[in-house]
């Protein structure tokens, strides 16, 4: 079992910064390619960024490359999410997920561990 808690969500100002953290415990942090989803209110999760177990590969949604950064420190059993220049559209309940293999890519159902979430809310 792995049991994934963010952190980092809060209310900001469009144009403002945020990085959201995700903690792990129980099996080998390192081990897995993990991931963030998001889900705006009224809408389906949708996929944001993904990196692999070393944090040398990493992926991103087409519309999130220019303002969203995932990294990870192992060493620290964490994965991040720097998002900047935050739009009103941004806002949603931000996910992290672990997978059980070193890399799963885009699709939520190759993730295994999922994080309760936290909220990013964004004002103009």
């Amino acid at each position: 079992q792995v049991q994934l808690v963010e952190s980092g969500g809060g209310s900001v100002q469009a144009g403002g910064s945020l990085t959201l953290n995700c903690t792990a415990s129980g099996r080998t942090f390192s081990n897995f390619g993990m991931a963030w989803f998001r889900q705006p209110p009224g809408n389906k999760r949708e996929f944001v960024a993904a990196i692999n177990w070393s944090g040398i590969n990493t992926a991103y949604a087409d519309s999130m490359k220019d303002r969203f950064t995932i990294s990870r420190l192992n060493a620290k059993n964490t994965l991040y999410l720097r998002i900047s220049a935050l739009k009103p559209a941004d806002t949603a309940v931000y996910s992290c997920a672990a997978s059980g293999t070193h890399w799963a890519g885009t699709r939520s159902n190759d993730y295994v561990y999922w994080g309760q979430g936290t909220q990013v809310t964004v004002s103009s």
